[in-house]
């Protein structure tokens, strides 16, 4: 997070808070894909692990297929420990909220630009949009710690 820069004009400033914002956004949006995919890696493995193993352990005349399929249901067991310890599905969807609330915040931001005549943008307006984006980033490190502790 950085401060806004003061000596700017109110509509400069309102351009430089919606720089901000979108990467701010394109953060997220990285390590939502980011987290997402290996959320889904983690959730297919296992079901293949799984689902393998248990037709393995159906066929418990043939010995070596009993071992394979105990092998696996070990492996299963490793795997599924790993979600919770990376939190990634958690971490996913803490992306998703924050694009969503960087996405409000530049809408608001681009409707207040666009709606207003630029000598009559309000750098109070700006500084309060500002404010929010801050929280975002507050809400978002707080959030994102809290899941990384319970991992």
């Amino acid at each position: 997070m950085t401060d806004l820069p003061s000596g700017l004009k109110p509509l400069e400033l309102a351009h430089h808070l919606r720089t901000q914002i979108a990467r701010g956004h394109s953060y997220a949006h990285s390590r939502k894909h980011r987290f997402r995919w290996k959320s889904v890696v983690i959730r297919l493995t296992t079901l293949v692990l799984s689902a393998a193993s248990t037709i393995i352990l159906g066929l418990q005349n043939l010995d070596p297929w009993t071992g394979t399929a105990f092998s696996l249901v070990a492996v299963v067991t490793v795997v599924s420990a790993l979600e919770p310890f990376f939190a990634w599905r958690s971490l996913w969807v803490l992306m998703e909220d924050a694009s969503y609330r960087f996405h409000r915040l530049e809408d608001d931001l681009s409707y207040y630009i666009a709606s207003t005549p630029a000598t009559e943008i309000d750098p109070e307006r700006v500084h309060e949009m500002f404010q929010r984006y801050q929280e975002i980033w507050d809400s978002l490190s707080t959030r994102w710690l809290r899941f990384r502790d319970n991992a």
